[in-house]
């Protein structure tokens, strides 16, 4: 029997944490602050967007930063608010939310902004961004580009099994497929939990350096560098992921 579809990180977010036990949140959050540092920055508030179950926005606050969470799936903001009670976390579209404030840091990372696939769509993402950032205000985010999304584990799947916190197992297959047509790369997961199996499809497009500086540049930001983690060396052509630092007008370069 084939597993129920369901919209993308919805199933998911009940599973997600334990498949994604590995993921270095910590280091992620070192990576966007000591950035910030070195250039004399030392934000106190952030919006972490695309937050998901809240893990970074849980390394935020641990590094003494007062954060606001936003995710557009009701069921991850369950789990983060679970995870973070009293913690502001607000469901909302990247292409349009308005919470009118705005913050030292914004953050949006693990490839979130990939999943906006049409790049008008992006560009409204990286505007309502920059609205939302203080004068000299920092925004960081990463993106898989064309070549990480086309050869994303190389065609290979990942499988495995993560223990949750409830003493259960989830069981996960994960396979990618990339339309050379579209230029769209398409991951299936499946997840099963005792007798309950689920599928969720999540698309993304690929965006490099060259595709983001005009939309960077249009949504009013000031300036922007293009760097590897974890050493912020400068990206190879074939990079297959690439972090931003964006700064808005009304600090140091």
């Amino acid at each position: 029997m084939r597993p129920m579809q369901r919209p993308p990180f919805s199933a998911l977010a009940g599973v997600y944490d334990a498949i994604m036990a590995d993921i270095e949140y910590g280091d992620w959050a070192d990576f966007v602050l000591d950035y910030a540092r070195d250039r004399d920055l030392t934000p106190a508030t952030a919006l972490d967007l695309a937050c998901g179950t809240g893990a970074l926005t849980a390394e935020l606050q641990r590094r003494g930063l007062n954060v606001t969470g936003l995710d557009y799936s009701a069921d991850m903001l369950n789990v983060a608010r679970a995870r973070l009670p009293g913690t502001p976390f607000v469901q909302g579209d990247l292409r349009d939310f308005d919470l009118h404030a705005r913050y030292d840091l914004v953050t949006c990372v693990f490839d979130s902004l990939n999943n906006l696939t049409e790049p008008t769509d992006l560009q409204a993402a990286l505007t309502r961004m920059t609205a939302h950032l203080n004068p000299g205000g920092l925004l960081a985010f990463d993106v898989n580009t064309r070549v990480g999304v086309r050869d994303l584990w190389e065609g290979e799947v990942m499988e495995g099994l993560a223990p949750m916190t409830d003493g259960r197992e989830v069981h996960y297959h994960w396979s990618h497929h990339y339309d050379p047509d579209t230029q769209l790369g398409t991951v299936q997961a499946i997840c099963r939990v005792e007798d309950e199996e689920f599928i969720e499809l999540h698309t993304e497009r690929g965006y490099d350096a060259a595709d983001l500086e005009p939309m960077l540049r249009a949504a009013g930001l000031h300036s922007w560098e293009f760097c590897e983690y974890p050493d912020y060396a400068e990206p190879w052509p074939d990079t297959p992921r690439i972090w931003v630092f964006a700064r808005t007008a009304g600090g140091a370069a």
